[in-house]
Protein backbone atom coordinates (compact mmCIF):
# COMPACT_ATOMS: atom_id res chain seq x y z
CA UNK A 1 0.00 0.00 0.00
CA UNK A 2 1.48 3.35 -1.10
CA UNK A 3 1.57 6.07 1.58
CA UNK A 4 3.54 9.17 2.57
CA UNK A 5 2.78 8.78 6.27
CA UNK A 6 6.17 8.11 7.97
CA UNK A 7 4.65 5.79 10.57
CA UNK A 8 2.82 3.80 7.91
CA UNK A 9 5.96 3.62 5.76
CA UNK A 10 7.89 2.19 8.69
CA UNK A 11 5.15 -0.32 9.53
CA UNK A 12 4.99 -1.46 5.90
CA UNK A 13 8.74 -1.94 5.94
CA UNK A 14 8.70 -3.97 9.15
CA UNK A 15 5.65 -6.19 8.52
CA UNK A 16 4.28 -8.01 5.49
CA UNK A 17 0.51 -8.28 5.06
CA UNK A 18 -1.46 -10.80 3.05
CA UNK A 19 -3.34 -7.97 1.33
CA UNK A 20 -0.03 -6.70 -0.10
CA UNK A 21 0.60 -9.94 -2.06
CA UNK A 22 0.76 -9.03 -5.75
CA UNK A 23 0.51 -11.70 -8.44
CA UNK A 24 2.22 -9.53 -11.08
CA UNK A 25 5.23 -9.03 -8.83
CA UNK A 26 5.26 -12.75 -8.08
CA UNK A 27 5.04 -13.73 -11.76
CA UNK A 28 7.87 -11.37 -12.65
CA UNK A 29 10.15 -13.16 -10.19
CA UNK A 30 9.33 -16.73 -11.20
CA UNK A 31 9.14 -16.14 -14.96
CA UNK A 32 12.81 -16.66 -15.62
CA UNK A 33 14.89 -19.32 -17.31
CA UNK A 34 17.66 -21.35 -15.72
CA UNK A 35 20.91 -21.01 -17.67
CA UNK A 36 23.04 -24.15 -17.45
CA UNK A 37 26.24 -22.14 -18.02
CA UNK A 38 25.70 -20.49 -14.63
CA UNK A 39 26.06 -23.89 -12.93
CA UNK A 40 29.20 -25.61 -14.25
CA UNK A 41 28.79 -28.76 -12.11
CA UNK A 42 25.24 -29.44 -13.31
CA UNK A 43 24.69 -31.90 -16.15
CA UNK A 44 21.36 -30.58 -17.44
CA UNK A 45 18.37 -28.31 -16.90
CA UNK A 46 14.92 -29.86 -17.17
CA UNK A 47 11.82 -27.69 -16.83
CA UNK A 48 13.95 -25.02 -15.14
CA UNK A 49 15.22 -27.52 -12.53
CA UNK A 50 18.95 -28.23 -12.27
CA UNK A 51 20.03 -31.85 -12.68
CA UNK A 52 23.28 -33.11 -11.15
CA UNK A 53 24.98 -36.46 -11.66
CA UNK A 54 25.98 -37.62 -8.19
CA UNK A 55 29.13 -39.33 -9.43
CA UNK A 56 30.36 -36.12 -11.04
CA UNK A 57 29.68 -34.18 -7.85
CA UNK A 58 31.54 -36.66 -5.64
CA UNK A 59 34.48 -36.61 -8.06
CA UNK A 60 34.52 -32.79 -8.10
CA UNK A 61 34.73 -32.80 -4.29
CA UNK A 62 37.95 -34.84 -4.28
CA UNK A 63 39.97 -31.70 -3.44
CA UNK A 64 39.21 -29.09 -0.81
CA UNK A 65 39.04 -26.37 -3.46
CA UNK A 66 36.73 -28.47 -5.62
CA UNK A 67 34.47 -29.24 -2.67
CA UNK A 68 34.27 -25.57 -1.78
CA UNK A 69 33.27 -24.73 -5.36
CA UNK A 70 30.52 -27.37 -5.29
CA UNK A 71 29.21 -26.18 -1.91
CA UNK A 72 29.06 -22.60 -3.19
CA UNK A 73 27.22 -23.62 -6.35
CA UNK A 74 24.62 -25.73 -4.55
CA UNK A 75 24.04 -22.96 -2.00
CA UNK A 76 23.52 -20.50 -4.85
CA UNK A 77 21.00 -22.85 -6.50
CA UNK A 78 18.87 -22.81 -3.35
CA UNK A 79 19.31 -19.10 -2.58
CA UNK A 80 19.27 -17.28 -5.93
CA UNK A 81 18.68 -19.96 -8.56
CA UNK A 82 15.65 -22.14 -9.21
CA UNK A 83 15.64 -23.25 -5.57
CA UNK A 84 15.56 -26.97 -6.40
CA UNK A 85 18.05 -29.54 -7.68
CA UNK A 86 17.80 -33.24 -8.50
CA UNK A 87 20.82 -35.44 -7.80
CA UNK A 88 20.63 -38.44 -10.08
CA UNK A 89 21.89 -41.79 -8.79
CA UNK A 90 22.71 -40.28 -5.40
CA UNK A 91 22.34 -43.79 -3.97
CA UNK A 92 24.41 -46.04 -6.18
CA UNK A 93 23.92 -49.02 -3.85
CA UNK A 94 20.23 -49.68 -4.37
CA UNK A 95 20.46 -52.58 -1.96
CA UNK A 96 20.66 -50.07 0.90
CA UNK A 97 17.54 -48.35 -0.46
CA UNK A 98 15.66 -51.66 -0.78
CA UNK A 99 16.54 -52.71 2.77
CA UNK A 100 15.37 -49.33 4.11
CA UNK A 101 12.18 -49.61 2.07
CA UNK A 102 11.45 -52.97 3.68
CA UNK A 103 12.06 -51.50 7.14
CA UNK A 104 9.62 -48.69 6.36
CA UNK A 105 7.03 -51.12 4.96
CA UNK A 106 7.25 -53.20 8.15
CA UNK A 107 6.71 -50.07 10.27
CA UNK A 108 3.70 -49.05 8.17
CA UNK A 109 2.23 -52.54 8.48
CA UNK A 110 2.61 -52.34 12.25
CA UNK A 111 0.98 -48.89 12.25
CA UNK A 112 -2.00 -50.35 10.38
CA UNK A 113 -2.21 -53.26 12.78
CA UNK A 114 -2.04 -51.04 15.87
CA UNK A 115 -4.02 -48.17 14.32
CA UNK A 116 -1.27 -45.64 15.04
CA UNK A 117 0.69 -43.13 12.95
CA UNK A 118 -0.53 -41.50 9.75
CA UNK A 119 -1.76 -37.97 9.11
CA UNK A 120 -0.22 -35.25 6.98
CA UNK A 121 0.31 -31.50 7.09
CA UNK A 122 -1.16 -30.67 3.69
CA UNK A 123 -3.03 -33.77 2.42
CA UNK A 124 -6.36 -35.34 3.25
CA UNK A 125 -6.34 -38.14 5.86
CA UNK A 126 -6.04 -41.58 4.29
CA UNK A 127 -4.37 -40.36 1.10
CA UNK A 128 -1.04 -41.74 2.20
CA UNK A 129 0.92 -43.59 4.86
CA UNK A 130 3.25 -41.53 7.03
CA UNK A 131 6.07 -42.60 9.32
CA UNK A 132 6.90 -39.79 11.66
CA UNK A 133 10.49 -39.71 12.91
CA UNK A 134 11.60 -42.37 10.44
CA UNK A 135 15.16 -41.32 11.32
CA UNK A 136 15.09 -42.73 14.84
CA UNK A 137 12.90 -45.73 13.94
CA UNK A 138 15.25 -46.63 11.09
CA UNK A 139 18.34 -46.42 13.30
CA UNK A 140 16.85 -48.59 16.04
CA UNK A 141 15.54 -51.16 13.55
CA UNK A 142 18.81 -51.65 11.63
CA UNK A 143 21.78 -49.51 12.69
CA UNK A 144 24.07 -50.89 9.97
CA UNK A 145 21.61 -50.05 7.21
CA UNK A 146 21.13 -46.62 8.79
CA UNK A 147 24.89 -46.07 8.62
CA UNK A 148 25.03 -46.95 4.92
CA UNK A 149 21.93 -44.88 4.18
CA UNK A 150 22.91 -41.69 6.00
CA UNK A 151 26.58 -42.08 5.17
CA UNK A 152 25.57 -40.85 1.71
CA UNK A 153 27.90 -38.05 0.52
CA UNK A 154 25.21 -36.18 -1.45
CA UNK A 155 22.92 -35.92 1.59
CA UNK A 156 25.82 -34.54 3.65
CA UNK A 157 26.98 -32.20 0.88
CA UNK A 158 23.59 -30.60 0.20
CA UNK A 159 22.90 -30.22 3.92
CA UNK A 160 26.22 -28.51 4.60
CA UNK A 161 25.94 -26.34 1.48
CA UNK A 162 22.76 -24.70 2.76
CA UNK A 163 23.04 -24.99 6.55
CA UNK A 164 26.75 -25.19 7.29
CA UNK A 165 28.23 -27.69 9.75
CA UNK A 166 26.52 -29.39 12.71
CA UNK A 167 23.14 -29.61 10.95
CA UNK A 168 20.47 -31.81 12.53
CA UNK A 169 18.75 -34.47 10.43
CA UNK A 170 15.10 -35.41 10.80
CA UNK A 171 13.09 -37.56 8.39
CA UNK A 172 9.54 -38.71 7.73
CA UNK A 173 8.51 -41.37 5.23
CA UNK A 174 5.59 -40.52 2.96
CA UNK A 175 4.05 -43.35 0.94
CA UNK A 176 1.36 -42.03 -1.39
CA UNK A 177 -0.82 -44.92 -2.47
CA UNK A 178 -2.67 -45.20 -5.81
CA UNK A 179 -5.48 -42.68 -5.84
CA UNK A 180 -3.81 -40.48 -3.23
CA UNK A 181 -4.69 -36.86 -4.02
CA UNK A 182 -2.23 -34.00 -4.33
CA UNK A 183 -1.32 -31.76 -1.43
CA UNK A 184 -2.20 -28.08 -1.31
CA UNK A 185 0.69 -25.97 -2.53
CA UNK A 186 2.73 -24.56 0.34
CA UNK A 187 6.02 -23.46 1.76
CA UNK A 188 7.55 -25.49 4.57
CA UNK A 189 8.61 -25.23 8.20
CA UNK A 190 9.02 -22.87 10.07
CA UNK A 191 6.73 -20.05 8.86
CA UNK A 192 5.06 -22.31 6.33
CA UNK A 193 3.34 -24.12 9.19
CA UNK A 194 1.62 -21.00 10.55
CA UNK A 195 -1.68 -19.36 9.64
CA UNK A 196 -1.62 -16.13 7.62
CA UNK A 197 -2.78 -14.16 10.66
CA UNK A 198 0.07 -15.57 12.73
CA UNK A 199 2.63 -15.08 9.94
CA UNK A 200 1.71 -11.38 9.70
CA UNK A 201 2.79 -10.94 13.33
CA UNK A 202 6.42 -11.75 12.46
CA UNK A 203 8.57 -8.87 11.16
CA UNK A 204 9.89 -9.06 7.61
CA UNK A 205 13.40 -10.09 8.63
CA UNK A 206 11.96 -13.28 10.19
CA UNK A 207 10.33 -14.10 6.82
CA UNK A 208 13.82 -13.84 5.34
CA UNK A 209 15.35 -15.88 8.16
CA UNK A 210 12.96 -18.85 8.08
CA UNK A 211 14.21 -20.37 4.79
CA UNK A 212 17.82 -20.57 5.98
CA UNK A 213 16.93 -22.55 9.10
CA UNK A 214 15.96 -25.76 7.26
CA UNK A 215 16.52 -27.67 4.03
CA UNK A 216 13.99 -30.00 2.45
CA UNK A 217 14.92 -33.19 0.63
CA UNK A 218 13.40 -36.44 -0.57
CA UNK A 219 15.01 -39.80 -1.30
CA UNK A 220 13.17 -41.75 -3.99
CA UNK A 221 12.59 -45.32 -2.78
CA UNK A 222 11.00 -46.43 -6.05
CA UNK A 223 10.82 -45.27 -9.65
CA UNK A 224 8.42 -42.32 -9.79
CA UNK A 225 6.98 -41.72 -13.26
CA UNK A 226 4.78 -38.67 -13.65
CA UNK A 227 1.63 -40.77 -13.27
CA UNK A 228 2.71 -41.64 -9.72
CA UNK A 229 2.64 -37.97 -8.72
CA UNK A 230 6.18 -36.84 -7.83
CA UNK A 231 6.45 -33.42 -6.22
CA UNK A 232 5.18 -30.33 -8.05
CA UNK A 233 7.58 -27.37 -7.90
CA UNK A 234 7.42 -23.72 -8.89
CA UNK A 235 11.07 -22.79 -9.55
CA UNK A 236 12.24 -19.39 -8.26
CA UNK A 237 9.16 -18.97 -6.04
CA UNK A 238 11.43 -18.88 -2.98
CA UNK A 239 12.48 -15.41 -4.13
CA UNK A 240 9.10 -13.80 -3.46
CA UNK A 241 9.42 -11.97 -0.12
CA UNK A 242 5.73 -12.30 0.79
CA UNK A 243 5.55 -15.95 -0.23
CA UNK A 244 4.52 -17.27 3.18
CA UNK A 245 1.27 -15.35 2.88
CA UNK A 246 0.02 -16.53 -0.54
CA UNK A 247 -1.21 -20.07 0.16
CA UNK A 248 -4.85 -19.10 0.77
CA UNK A 249 -5.13 -16.74 -2.19
CA UNK A 250 -6.97 -18.18 -5.17
CA UNK A 251 -5.03 -16.23 -7.80
CA UNK A 252 -1.78 -17.74 -6.56
CA UNK A 253 -3.30 -21.22 -6.44
CA UNK A 254 -4.39 -20.78 -10.06
CA UNK A 255 -0.93 -19.57 -11.05
CA UNK A 256 0.70 -22.57 -9.37
CA UNK A 257 -1.69 -24.95 -11.13
CA UNK A 258 -0.85 -23.41 -14.50
CA UNK A 259 2.92 -23.04 -14.11
CA UNK A 260 4.28 -25.73 -11.78
CA UNK A 261 6.76 -28.30 -13.08
CA UNK A 262 7.07 -31.98 -12.28
CA UNK A 263 9.97 -34.34 -12.97
CA UNK A 264 10.04 -38.13 -12.89
CA UNK A 265 12.51 -39.66 -10.47
CA UNK A 266 14.27 -43.01 -10.39
CA UNK A 267 14.93 -45.12 -7.33
CA UNK A 268 18.04 -43.77 -5.65
CA UNK A 269 17.61 -40.18 -6.87
CA UNK A 270 17.50 -37.41 -4.30
CA UNK A 271 15.90 -33.99 -4.67
CA UNK A 272 16.74 -31.07 -2.39
CA UNK A 273 15.02 -27.69 -2.30
CA UNK A 274 14.76 -24.44 -0.42
CA UNK A 275 11.90 -24.76 2.14
CA UNK A 276 10.49 -21.45 0.85
CA UNK A 277 10.04 -22.93 -2.63
CA UNK A 278 6.32 -23.32 -3.30
CA UNK A 279 5.60 -27.01 -3.89
CA UNK A 280 3.13 -29.84 -3.33
CA UNK A 281 3.11 -33.62 -3.58
CA UNK A 282 1.25 -34.71 -6.71
CA UNK A 283 -1.72 -37.01 -7.23
CA UNK A 284 -0.85 -40.69 -7.62
CA UNK A 285 -2.81 -41.64 -10.74
CA UNK A 286 -1.07 -44.98 -11.16
CA UNK A 287 -2.78 -48.31 -10.59
CA UNK A 288 -0.11 -50.04 -8.54
CA UNK A 289 2.78 -47.73 -7.61
CA UNK A 290 3.27 -47.20 -3.87
CA UNK A 291 5.13 -43.92 -4.29
CA UNK A 292 7.54 -44.02 -1.38
CA UNK A 293 9.89 -41.20 -0.44
CA UNK A 294 11.88 -40.55 2.70
CA UNK A 295 11.40 -36.85 3.31
CA UNK A 296 14.49 -35.28 4.82
CA UNK A 297 14.03 -32.12 6.83
CA UNK A 298 17.47 -30.92 7.83
CA UNK A 299 17.72 -28.18 10.46
CA UNK A 300 20.40 -25.61 11.16
CA UNK A 301 22.31 -26.12 14.39
CA UNK A 302 20.87 -22.72 15.36
CA UNK A 303 17.22 -23.64 14.82
CA UNK A 304 14.56 -25.85 16.34
CA UNK A 305 13.86 -29.07 14.49
CA UNK A 306 10.21 -30.01 14.00
CA UNK A 307 10.47 -33.47 15.57
CA UNK A 308 11.80 -34.69 18.90
CA UNK A 309 14.49 -37.26 18.17
CA UNK A 310 16.08 -39.62 20.68
CA UNK A 311 19.65 -38.94 19.61
CA UNK A 312 21.20 -40.47 22.72
CA UNK A 313 19.29 -43.70 22.10
CA UNK A 314 20.19 -43.62 18.39
CA UNK A 315 23.87 -43.00 19.13
CA UNK A 316 23.95 -45.96 21.53
CA UNK A 317 22.46 -48.18 18.81
CA UNK A 318 24.66 -46.88 15.99
CA UNK A 319 28.00 -46.96 17.83
CA UNK A 320 28.62 -50.73 17.91
CA UNK A 321 27.47 -51.08 14.29
CA UNK A 322 29.82 -48.33 13.08
CA UNK A 323 32.67 -49.65 15.21
CA UNK A 324 32.34 -53.10 13.63
CA UNK A 325 31.85 -51.73 10.12
CA UNK A 326 34.97 -49.55 10.35
CA UNK A 327 37.01 -52.43 11.74
CA UNK A 328 36.04 -54.69 8.83
CA UNK A 329 36.30 -52.01 6.14
CA UNK A 330 32.58 -52.14 5.33
CA UNK A 331 32.24 -48.37 5.60
CA UNK A 332 34.66 -45.55 4.86
CA UNK A 333 35.73 -42.97 7.43
CA UNK A 334 33.94 -40.26 5.44
CA UNK A 335 30.68 -42.21 5.24
CA UNK A 336 30.87 -43.02 8.96
CA UNK A 337 31.32 -39.33 9.69
CA UNK A 338 28.26 -38.51 7.57
CA UNK A 339 26.23 -41.13 9.45
CA UNK A 340 27.28 -39.64 12.80
CA UNK A 341 26.24 -36.18 11.56
CA UNK A 342 22.76 -37.53 10.80
CA UNK A 343 22.50 -39.29 14.16
CA UNK A 344 24.19 -37.46 17.02
CA UNK A 345 23.62 -33.93 18.36
CA UNK A 346 26.17 -31.68 16.68
CA UNK A 347 25.62 -28.49 18.67
CA UNK A 348 26.74 -27.74 22.23
CA UNK A 349 23.70 -25.77 23.35
CA UNK A 350 21.45 -25.56 25.29
CA UNK A 351 23.35 -26.91 28.27
CA UNK A 352 23.95 -26.29 31.96
CA UNK A 353 27.18 -24.30 31.95
CA UNK A 354 27.70 -24.83 35.69
CA UNK A 355 27.94 -28.58 35.16
CA UNK A 356 29.07 -28.58 31.51
CA UNK A 357 31.52 -25.68 31.22
CA UNK A 358 33.37 -24.86 27.96
CA UNK A 359 36.71 -26.30 29.02
CA UNK A 360 39.54 -25.56 26.60
CA UNK A 361 37.31 -23.70 24.15
CA UNK A 362 34.23 -21.58 23.65
CA UNK A 363 31.68 -24.38 23.83
CA UNK A 364 31.32 -27.73 25.63
CA UNK A 365 31.90 -31.00 23.80
CA UNK A 366 29.01 -32.09 21.57
CA UNK A 367 27.46 -35.54 21.40
CA UNK A 368 28.88 -35.94 17.89
CA UNK A 369 32.38 -35.06 19.14
CA UNK A 370 32.04 -37.62 21.92
CA UNK A 371 30.94 -40.23 19.35
CA UNK A 372 33.97 -39.59 17.13
CA UNK A 373 36.40 -39.56 20.07
CA UNK A 374 34.97 -42.84 21.32
CA UNK A 375 35.58 -44.49 17.94
CA UNK A 376 39.10 -43.08 17.75
CA UNK A 377 39.94 -44.40 21.23
CA UNK A 378 38.28 -47.80 20.62
CA UNK A 379 35.90 -47.28 23.52
CA UNK A 380 33.70 -50.27 24.32
CA UNK A 381 29.95 -49.92 23.58
CA UNK A 382 29.14 -50.15 27.30
CA UNK A 383 31.62 -47.40 28.16
CA UNK A 384 30.25 -45.26 25.34
CA UNK A 385 26.70 -45.60 26.65
CA UNK A 386 27.93 -44.53 30.09
CA UNK A 387 29.74 -41.55 28.56
CA UNK A 388 26.57 -40.58 26.68
CA UNK A 389 24.54 -40.77 29.88
CA UNK A 390 27.08 -38.74 31.83
CA UNK A 391 27.14 -36.08 29.12
CA UNK A 392 23.35 -35.86 29.01
CA UNK A 393 23.09 -35.54 32.78
CA UNK A 394 25.50 -32.60 32.74
CA UNK A 395 23.07 -30.69 30.53
CA UNK A 396 20.19 -30.97 33.01
CA UNK A 397 19.27 -28.07 35.27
Amino acid sequence: MKTDNPKAVRANRVWYRETDCDLDDFAALVSRTTDLTDYPHASAVEKNVLIYDARDIVEACATEEGRRDVLAEICDVFAHGPGVAVFKRAYMDLGAIDRATQIFADIIEEQHRSKTGGGDHFAKPGANDRIWNSLEKHCLADAENFAHYYGNPIVALASEAWLGPHYQMTAQVNRVNPGGAAQKFHRDYHLGFQSAAEIERYPAHVHHLSPVLTLQGAVAHCDMPLESGPTLFLPYSQLYPLGYLVSARQEFQDYFTAHHVQLPLEKGDVVFFNPALIHAAGTNRSENILRTANLLQVSSAFGRAMESVGREKMSAALYPALKAMLASGRISDAAADNAIASCAEGYSFPTNLDRDPPLGGLAPKTQAQLFREALASDMTPDDFVKALTDQSEKKLT
